[in-house]
This record gives C-alpha cells, structure tokens and sequence, in this order.
C-alpha cells in the first residue's frame, strides 16, 4: 500500500474514534439518551454524506433530505392519531400517506434525496421508540445534533483525505 493510502485509513479510523469521544463528551447533556449516547446516528450521518456525493453541496442536500425524513416522520404519527378508529392500521394509514407524497419529493431539486429522508424517518422512529422519555421535541433535537455531527465528520473525512494525498503524493 502507498504513504497516502496508508495515512488517509489512519486519518479516517482516527475520526472514528474522535467521533466516539464526542458522543461520550456530549451526551450527558442531551434531554434524552444519556445513558446510551446516540454514535450510532452521526455515524449513519457520516455514511449519508459519502453516499450524498462527498461534496459540500451533496451534504447540504443530505441534510435538508435527512430534515424532512424527521418533519414527515412527525406527520406520519399524527396521521396515524387522526386514524385511530382504524385499530391496527391507523400507523400502516399514516405511512401509506406520507410515502404517497415523499416520492413525489424526487422531482424537487434538494429535497430529492429519497435515501435520505428515509434514514432521517429511520432514525427517528428508532429514538421514539427506544428512547425513554423521547418526544417529537427532544427525539428531533438529538437526532439533528447527531446528524450534524455525522455529516461534518464525512466533510472533514474528504477534505482531509484529500489534503493527505496532496502532501502525500
């Protein structure tokens, strides 16, 4: 393997690891999920950014995408209220609509990263239902924080690859 391969895997395992700590520096303070942390979504984060295209402007799309994937979550839990006499389908109902008109979404220039948005739903519905105490409020809060975090790693993880090999090669 070459000098600029071998530094730029070290680079990436190294923010990896940083990524950790700042999970374990922050999540104290995080109205929710403080005995757990919630690495496993600036990760995902991190994973959206590469498959955004690995540009500023592929991130900024991730994000809004990843944002609307928490927005219509939200949307999909009150439809499914509004449902309720439907028993056992009022969430199917919910996610029926929503779907309906996110892929819609594809036609939408920065709203058209349907992987995305469906991460960001993903995500969501995972803290809401493994979270204790989690609400609309704080479950958004954290995750965008997390997400934020993710995608300015998979940033730093290209630019810094980047200059790597420069100084490398």
């Amino acid at each position: 393997m070459d000098k600029s391969r071998v530094a730029g895997i070290a680079f990436t395992a190294l923010l990896a690891f940083l990524i950790v700590c700042v999970d374990q520096s922050i999540k104290q303070f995080m109205p929710i999920g403080a005995e757990g942390g919630f690495t496993y979504i600036a990760f995902i984060a991190w994973a959206v950014y590469f498959f955004s295209g690995c540009t500023l402007q592929g991130g900024v799309k991730a994000a809004i995408a990843y944002t609307l994937g928490i927005t219509f979550s939200i949307v999909i839990v009150l439809l499914a209220g509004l449902f309720g006499a439907a028993g056992y389908f009022a969430l199917p109902l919910g996610v029926f609509v929503v779907v309906n008109i996110v892929l819609n979404f594809d036609k939408i220039p920065y709203c058209d990263l349907i992987p995305a948005l469906f991460i960001g739903s993903g995500c969501f519905f995972g803290i809401m239902t493994y979270v204790p105490d989690a609400t609309f409020g704080t479950a958004a809060c954290v995750e965008l924080i997390y997400a934020f975090i993710g995608f300015t790693f998979g940033w730093i993880t290209i630019t810094g690859r980047g200059l790597i090999d420069k100084a490398l090669k």
